[in-house]
C-alpha cells in the first residue's frame, strides 16, 4: 500500500514537475510574441516622428507601417517549413536574435529606405517568432481544453503586444522617437538568453529542401500588390498602377505554379479544398485588410485631427487593443459552447459596429466619442485574436501546425499591408476646408471601407461551415 502510495506520489510530482515546465514555456513563447507584436504597432505612435526625421512624403508613408508586414508576409510560410524540418526551438531563436539586432538597426535608420528595410527584417524575424513559438505551444499541449487554453493565452498575449506597442511609444515620446525600439531590441535580447533553457526541441522533419522560391514569388507579389495600392491613391487607372497589379496576378500564379510543382512545397495546395482551412486564412485575410490595415493608421489620423499628444492617443489605442487583449483570453470559456468559426464572425460584426459607431468623431473634434466605438471593436479583436490560431492548428494535420500558423498569419499580414495603404488611399483621397477637415471627412470614409469588410469577412467565414472534411476531424 505504501509503495503504491509512494509510486502514485511520485507520478504527481513529475506530473506538477511537467505542467510548470510547460507553463514555463508557453510564458516565454507568449511574452516574445507579445514583444514581436509591440514591435509591429510600435509606428503607429511614432509615423508622425519618424515623417519630419526622414522628410518622407505622403506618397511614402505607407512603407513606414508597411515594411514589418511585407517581411511577414514573404517569410511566414517557409518559416512554417523551416520550424518542422529544422526544428521549432532554434529557429524561435533565431528569430528572437535576429528581432533583436534588427530593431536596434532600426532605431538608427537616418531615412526612409533605410527604415523600411530593417522593418522588413524584423517582419521576417517576427515570422519566424510567430510560427515557431505556435508549433512549439501546439507540441506541448495535447488536444482538448489544454491547448484551447495554451492559444487563447497567445492569442491574447498578441492583443497584448499590440496594446503595449502604441504605449511604450507614448511613454518614450519625450526622449525621441527611436528611444522605444532601443528598449524594444534590448527586451528581444535578454529573452532569447533564456530559449536554450526554458524550450524543448520539436520538429516533423520532410523530405525536400526549404521552398525559398515559392517564398520569393510570395513576396513579391505582395510587395507589387502594395506598391499598386500606394500609388492608386494619385489615381487608379494610371499604368504604373494596372502594370503592378497585373505583375501581382503574375507572381501569384507563379507561386501557385511553384507550389504545385514543388519537392517540399511551404503550401500544401490540397487543404484549399478543406472548408476549416479555408475559414481559418480567409478569416485572417479580412482580419488583416478591415481591422488591423485601418487601426495601423488610425492613430495618426487621430493625432492629425484632434491634436491629442502622443501618450494620449496611445491610451485611447490601448480601450480597443487592451480590452481586445481581456477578450482573448477570457474566449476560451467560449469554446465549448461557440465553435471557432462562430467566434471568428461575431468578432468580424463587433469590429464593424464598433467602426460604425466611431463615425463622425473626427470630423466633430471629440475623442470621447470614440470611446464606446473603441471598446466594442476591442471585444471584437479579442474574439478574432483568440478564434484565429485555434482554427489555424485545427484546420491541419497536428505535425503540419507551423505551416497551418504560417499559412494563417501570411494572409493576416498580407491583408494588414493591403488594409493599410487602402486606409491611407481612402482617408487622405477627401476634400476639406482645411487639411484636417479633408482628413476627418476621409477618417469616416476610411471607417465605412473597414465595415464593409468586417461585415464581408463574416458572411464569407460563416460560408465556410464545416462539413466534417478529414481535416477537420483531426
Amino acid at each position: 500500500m505504501r509503495a503504491g502510495t509512494a509510486a502514485d506520489a511520485g507520478a504527481g510530482a513529475g506530473g506538477t514537475a511537467g505542467a510548470s515546465r510547460t507553463t514555463v514555456a508557453l510564458t516565454l513563447i507568449s511574452a516574445v510574441t507579445a514583444i514581436a507584436l509591440m514591435n509591429y504597432t510600435t509606428p503607429m505612435l511614432t509615423l508622425p516622428g519618424m515623417i519630419a526625421s526622414f522628410g518622407t512624403p505622403l506618397s511614402a508613408q505607407a512603407w513606414l507601417l508597411n515594411g514589418t508586414p511585407l517581411g511577414l508576409a514573404a517569410l511566414l510560410l517557409v518559416a512554417g517549413s523551416l520550424a518542422d524540418d529544422y526544428g521549432r526551438r532554434r529557429l524561435f531563436l533565431t528569430g528572437t536574435l535576429a528581432l533583436g539586432v534588427t530593431t536596434l538597426l532600426g532605431s538608427l535608420a537616418t531615412t526612409t529606405l533605410l527604415f523600411t528595410l530593417a522593418r522588413a527584417a524584423q517582419g521576417m524575424a517576427s515570422a519566424a517568432i510567430i510560427t515557431s513559438g505556435l508549433g512549439l505551444i501546439v507540441h506541448a499541449f495535447p488536444p482538448g481544453h489544454t491547448r484551447i487554453r495554451a492559444t487563447g493565452i497567445w492569442g491574447a498575449c498578441v492583443s497584448g503586444g499590440i496594446a503595449l506597442g502604441p504605449l511604450l511609444a507614448g511613454v518614450t515620446a519625450g526622449l525621441g522617437w527611436r528611444a522605444v525600439y532601443v528598449v524594444l531590441g534590448a527586451a528581444a535580447l535578454l529573452a532569447a538568453a533564456f530559449v536554450p533553457r526554458v524550450l524543448k526541441e520539436s520538429r516533423a522533419p520532410r523530405p525536400g529542401r526549404p521552398d525559398l522560391l515559392g517564398a520569393l514569388t510570395l513576396g513579391l507579389a505582395s510587395v507589387s500588390l502594395l506598391a499598386a495600392l500606394t500609388l492608386g491613391r494619385d489615381g487608379w487607372l494610371r499604368a504604373p498602377v494596372w502594370g503592378l497589379l497585373a505583375a501581382t496576378v503574375v507572381l501569384a500564379g507563379a507561386f501557385v505554379l511553384v507550389e504545385r510543382r514543388g519537392e517540399a512545397p511551404m503550401l500544401d495546395l490540397g487543404l484549399l479544398r478543406h472548408r476549416g482551412f479555408l475559414a481559418a486564412t480567409s478569416g485572417a485575410l479580412f482580419t488583416g485588410v478591415a481591422v488591423i490595415g485601418l487601426f495601423s493608421y488610425l492613430a495618426a489620423l487621430i493625432q492629425s485631427t484632434l491634436g491629442l499628444g502622443t501618450l494620449g492617443v496611445a491610451w485611447l489605442f490601448v480601450l480597443w487593443a487592451g480590452t481586445g487583449f481581456v477578450v482573448a483570453l477570457q474566449a476560451r470559456r467560449l469554446a465549448g459552447r461557440v465553435g471557432a468559426r462562430h467566434q471568428l464572425a461575431l468578432g468580424f460584426v463587433l469590429s464593424a459596429a464598433g467602426v460604425l459607431t466611431m463615425l463622425g468623431a473626427l470630423n466633430a473634434g471629440s475623442w470621447p466619442r470614440l470611446v464606446p466605438g473603441l471598446l466594442i471593436a476591442g471585444v471584437g479583436n479579442g474574439l478574432l485574436n483568440a478564434a484565429l490560431p485555434q482554427l489555424s492548428v485545427e484546420s491541419v494535420e497536428p505535425q503540419r501546425a507551423a505551416m497551418g500558423s504560417g499559412a494563417n498569419n501570411t494572409a493576416r499580414y498580407i491583408g494588414s499591408s493591403a488594409g493599410v495603404a487602402l486606409s491611407i488611399a481612402v482617408a487622405t483621397s477627401a476634400t476639406g476646408e482645411t487639411p484636417a477637415k479633408a482628413l476627418a471627412h476621409g477618417a469616416d470614409h476610411a471607417l465605412l471601407v473597414s465595415a464593409a469588410l468586417a461585415l464581408l469577412g463574416a458572411l464569407v467565414t460563416l460560408a465556410l461551415r464545416d462539413r466534417r472534411d478529414p481535416v477537420a476531424r483531426r
